[in-house]
């Protein structure tokens, strides 16, 4: 009975709706003016049906400025989301999905000096499961020598992000000195806030750099000389110039005559890193590993134990910090990686033929002393700028 009656309910409101529908319209047909807008509208429905028949004639001719923007527009979109692999490398076929970055967020404190101790030695502990399986298979699993992470290296070719190449890299480097970054640590991109990444990306516009794209000699120099004229209003000096092309081989060290993108991508994001936040802010990106290695690299230099080291040391560090060593090295038992300073007793600290002798002064008194925190605040920028796996020098040091 309930539900005839709510049957029937439902008819008696339909049956109001429809009496109050043909009055409104009762109505229009006495207002004129009402018409003509109605008959005005139907005009207007016509002019659009016929510009929607001109645009699909237009695309059948041919390709449309749209899709042009449209792939611009994606490339912009990978870029905002720090995706450096394109979608059309590999097939996604049986692939897992890639994850969601989260670009980080400034802190009230982060403009504030950290406390890290050179006394104190830090734990470090990686995760027993793998990041992307979360799957503990013990000796299987590949530490990224920068965090916490590990991972299986099939789950990293199901992502997409172990090709041919760095397959070989990842098993042979992962559980030696030199280490391997995983997909995180490796893009110095994702170290940059929205707010930075929208900053890169309008400099990137303005100076017509092409997303994806291999930069030459020219392409960079020119680059340079446009940022440089946008912030100072000034042509750049020929020291400078000389400085940029020195960076560019840095960034060749193939020497191909180009720097690949991602090359390219992570200088400019340190760079801009380096130009907006202070020392002690980019100190706190430091990672426990990080830390460890700095402490082992300044310890290796304070040959006295008071405490201080040279400045010309200091510099030391700072150009070695790049160094890989050589595959006969991989296994012998050196105690600052590649991304440490070399001590003089290492035996990469001669490579190039360059001995410390012709780096160092005589003395550590006629220079300038270093302190621990001091230390820290010289070389947090190419501590950071070390994380990527590629031979490039993303930040290459003052000489």
């Amino acid at each position: 009975m309930g539900v005839l009656m709510s049957r029937r309910q439902t008819v008696e409101r339909v049956q109001k709706v429809s009496l109050a529908v043909s009055a409104f319209k009762d109505g229009l047909r006495e207002q004129p003016s009402t018409r003509r807008r109605a008959e005005a509208g139907t005009a207007r429905q016509g002019t659009l049906e016929q510009e929607v028949q001109e645009g699909e004639e237009e695309a059948v001719a041919g390709p449309s400025q749209p899709e042009e923007s449209s792939a611009a527009k994606a490339a912009w979109e990978r870029l905002r989301d720090g995706r450096g692999v394109e979608p059309e490398e590999f097939d996604r076929a049986n692939r897992f999905t890639p994850p969601a970055f989260i670009r980080p967020k400034r802190e009230l404190h982060d403009d504030e000096p950290p406390d890290i101790s050179l006394e104190q030695r830090e734990q470090i502990l990686n995760d027993e499961m793998c990041e992307i399986c979360e799957v503990w298979t013990a000796e299987s699993l590949f530490p990224c020598r920068i965090c916490h992470r590990v991972y299986h290296d099939g789950c990293l070719r199901r992502m997409g992000y172990l090709q041919k190449d760095s397959a070989v890299e990842v098993t042979e480097t992962a559980h030696t000195e030199t280490g391997w970054s995983c997909y995180y640590c490796d893009n110095l991109n994702l170290l940059l806030t929205e707010e930075e990444m929208y900053s890169l990306m309008e400099t990137l516009k303005n100076c017509k750099i092409i997303p994806g794209v291999c930069l030459t000699l020219d392409d960079f120099l020119h680059y340079k000389h446009q940022v440089h004229k946008q912030q100072f209003e000034r042509t750049m000096p020929e020291a400078q110039e000389e400085q940029a092309a020195l960076q560019f081989n840095a960034l060749d060290p193939d020497k191909k005559g180009h720097i690949e993108w991602q090359d390219f991508l992570s200088h400019e994001s340190i760079q801009l890193l380096q130009k907006i936040r202070p020392q002690n802010a980019l100190l706190r990106l430091l990672t426990p590993k990080e830390r460890e290695r700095a402490r082992t690299a300044f310890l290796a230099l304070d040959q006295d134990n008071d405490g201080f080291i040279g400045e010309a040391e200091c510099r030391q560090a700072r150009h070695s910090w790049f160094r890989k060593h050589q595959k006969e090295m991989l296994s012998c038992n050196v105690s600052i990686s590649h991304v440490g300073p070399i001590s003089e007793g290492s035996p990469a600290s001669s490579r190039n033929g360059k001995s410390p002798e012709k780096i160092l002064p005589a003395t550590k008194q006629e220079e300038t002393s270093i302190d621990w925190p001091g230390f820290l605040r010289e070389n947090v920028a190419y501590i950071l700028a070390a994380r990527p796996n590629s031979a490039a020098l993303h930040l290459q040091p003052l000489a």
